[in-house]
C-alpha cells in the first residue's frame, strides 16, 4: 500500500538513509558501552559499572525508536553487524582499555551520535518531517548531556 504522509518518497528515502547511520552509530555505541560495563576495573569500578549500565539500557531503547521511525517512513531498518560496520562512524575499541580511556572513547562516541543526528536535520526540516525532527532533538539532547557527564569524570 502506498504511503501518503505528506512527505515525498525521495525525501523519506533521504531521511531514512540518515536515520540508518544514526541507528548504526547508536547500536555501535550500545555495544561499546555494554563491553565497557562488563570489563571496567579500577577505583571507580562501581560508579562506572552502574553508569555504563544505565547508558547501555537507554541506548537499547533508542535503537528501537530509531528503527521504528525508519520503518514508519517506509524503508527497511538495517539490523546486521556488517551493515552497522559500513554505516557507523564509531570505531570499535582495541582490546580492553583502562577506565579513563573507556570514558574518553564513550565521550567520543556520544559526540559522534550527536553529529550524525545533527546531519539529518536539514533533510527532515526541508520535508517538514516534524516526527523525525522531534526524535533527533531528543537524541541530541540526551547524548550531549551524557557526553558532559562523562567528560566531568575526567576533570582533575
Amino acid at each position: 500500500m502506498q504511503i501518503d504522509i505528506g512527505i515525498t518518497e525521495k525525501d523519506r528515502k533521504k531521511i531514512a538513509e540518515g536515520l540508518s547511520k544514526l541507528l548504526a552509530d547508536t547500536y555501535t555505541l550500545y555495544l561499546k558501552t555494554h563491553n565497557f560495563h562488563w570489563n571496567v576495573t579500577g577505583p571507580m569500578f562501581n560508579t562506572l559499572h552502574l553508569m555504563f549500565e544505565a547508558q547501555y539500557n537507554e541506548l537499547a531503547l533508542a535503537v528501537d525508536l530509531v528503527a521504528e521511525r525508519i520503518r514508519s517512513l517506509g524503508f527497511p531498518a538495517p539490523g546486521t553487524y556488517s551493515e552497522y560496520a559500513k554505516l557507523s562512524s564509531i570505531p570499535e575499541p582495541k582490546g580492553v582499555p583502562k577506565a579513563e580511556k573507556m570514558i574518553e572513547e564513550l565521550v567520543a562516541g556520544q559526540e559522534a551520535v550527536v553529529r550524525t543526528a545533527r546531519a539529518i536535520f536539514p533533510a527532515a526540516e526541508k520535508a517538514r518531517d516534524e516526527a523525525t525532527a522531534d526524535l533527533l532533538t531528543q537524541r541530541i539532547q540526551l547524548h550531549e548531556k551524557t557526553a558532559w557527564m562523562l567528560r566531568s569524570l575526567l576533570e582533575k
